[in-house]
């Protein structure tokens, strides 16, 4: 029996814990349907930056990165939305995009504004539109400078100058983005792809896969249900959240709604992580009658330190190109999908450097040590010890991935949990799989910043 000598207190914390898990986990996936996907705002915004690099695009370089006019695409996606589903930016661009014989620039959509600059805007794209040759002075749109994008827009619907703006020199910063964006992920999938050829090669030769020694704690499965369940889901993500959101709110009437916001993401995970991090203390210090920091408990191995960062950097290259493919598959068969973590349209959108800040060491320092120290230090090892490697492996990259709560992000996690998994079982080190989460992590965060125009 599998929980044989197990007390009957511990029994009902681990069935009290899966009741409140199960209800928590099915509303979170249910409510990640209602999340909109970040794939349309990064596609935008992509779009964004390869129109204002277009003047610094050398000339045989632009069939690679222009195929059509990426105002055209834009307007294409955005008219595929409803109206009133767009942001008001949108709507905007939707608007000044539109040909004059576009129905949407007909209708009476000023009260669908509310920011009074923008309803200006709509004003004068109307008397625009009843009249070819109303040509308003430029100086009416320097409200608009500071977005680069919207500036440039205007200025190709009202015919007026914005070199001004759009200089020589912020063109090729765009081109070097729009460079980093599709060459990096291209990069990263050919390397990757070379790797894990060379990793299957040498498995088909040598007829086994070369696992290094794994060392569980002497935790049970009840253990982990506590820890999972209890830990991680009821005190961490139910429990930890309303004094980790009450504190920021104590302490930030006065700040921007962006910090704010990061504030509660930063805190919120510190939050989160006490509970389950102080189980995994007492399960150790029961165990062991103390708990000593020297001793390496969850197989952390750090040294040599160079070999655990270049096993960390493999495991992120090997996995990339499976990653991908399971998302281009996903994208293929379901159509907008919905349900991206909200924290990719946050980090998306911000300008605030220390929010940004941040978000940064939460998404590549913070995330990766503690998840990777639940999933792949405690949990995948005992589940190996008891019914195999393979078997470790992919439990733990299911309730990794569904822990989440992101319906239409799942596949791609659970293949990323598939290859944290690997690495951290191939290497020996807990480390490596660090290095490989926060490696994922820092990439995604910095595809997002150069994102930004």
């Amino acid at each position: 029996m599998i929980f044989k000598n197990v007390s009957k207190t511990k029994l009902t914390l681990a069935f009290i814990s899966i009741v409140i898990t199960f209800f928590v986990w099915q509303q979170g996936l249910r409510d990640s349907l209602n999340r909109p996907s970040v794939s349309f705002d990064i596609s935008q915004k992509e779009q964004e930056i390869a129109e204002l690099s277009v003047q610094s695009i050398p000339v045989d370089l632009k069939k690679f990165f222009i195929i059509n006019d990426p105002v055209d695409k834009i307007n294409k996606s955005l008219s595929e939305v409803s109206f009133d589903q767009l942001t008001e930016r949108n709507k905007l661009i939707r608007v000044i995009s539109s040909e004059s014989n576009d129905p949407i620039i007909y209708k009476n959509i000023s009260k669908d504004f509310e920011n009074k600059n923008y309803k200006f805007l709509i004003d004068e794209i109307e008397k625009k539109s009843n009249n070819y040759l109303y040509k308003p002075n430029s100086n009416k749109f320097d409200l608009f400078k500071n977005d680069r994008f919207l500036y440039h827009l205007l200025s190709r619907k009202f015919d007026f100058d914005d070199s001004s703006l759009i200089t020589k020199s912020f063109s090729s910063k765009m081109f070097l983005k729009i460079l980093a964006i599709r060459l990096i992920p291209l990069l990263s999938i050919l390397i990757g792809s070379i790797l894990a050829l060379k990793v299957l090669w040498t498995t088909i030769s040598l007829k086994k896969f070369e696992w290094q020694e794994i060392k569980s704690l002497d935790l049970e499965l009840i253990d982990m249900v506590l820890l999972i369940a209890g830990g991680f889901v009821v005190l961490g993500e139910v429990v930890s959240p309303l004094f980790s959101i009450s504190l920021v709110e104590l302490f930030s009437k006065n700040i921007s709604n962006e910090l704010s916001q990061s504030l509660k993401i930063f805190f919120g995970y510190l939050f989160m992580a006490i509970p389950p991090l102080g189980i995994v203390y007492y399960q150790i210090k029961s165990l062991n009658g103390e708990f000593t920091f020297k001793k390496d408990y969850l197989q952390f191995n750090f040294l040599p330190i160079k070999y655990a960062i270049i096993q960390g950097i493999k495991g992120w290259l090997t996995i990339v190109p499976f990653v991908i493919l399971i998302s281009l598959i996903m994208n293929s068969l379901i159509d907008n999908q919905n349900g991206s973590n909200p924290l990719l349209e946050i980090v998306l959108n911000n300008n605030n450097y220390l929010s940004f800040f941040l978000l940064f060491v939460t998404t590549t320092l913070l995330a990766p040590l503690f998840e990777e120290v639940i999933f792949r230090g405690i949990l995948l090892p005992t589940v190996s010890r008891d019914f195999g490697v393979i078997s470790g492996i992919i439990v733990s990259a299911f309730i990794f991935a569904l822990a989440h709560l992101s319906l239409g992000e799942m596949p791609p996690l659970f293949v990323l949990g598939i290859g944290l998994g690997i690495t951290r079982i191939a290497s020996g080190s807990l480390f490596s799989s660090v290095i490989m989460h926060s490696l994922w992590n820092g990439l995604t965060f910095f595809n997002l910043f150069l994102l930004r125009t």
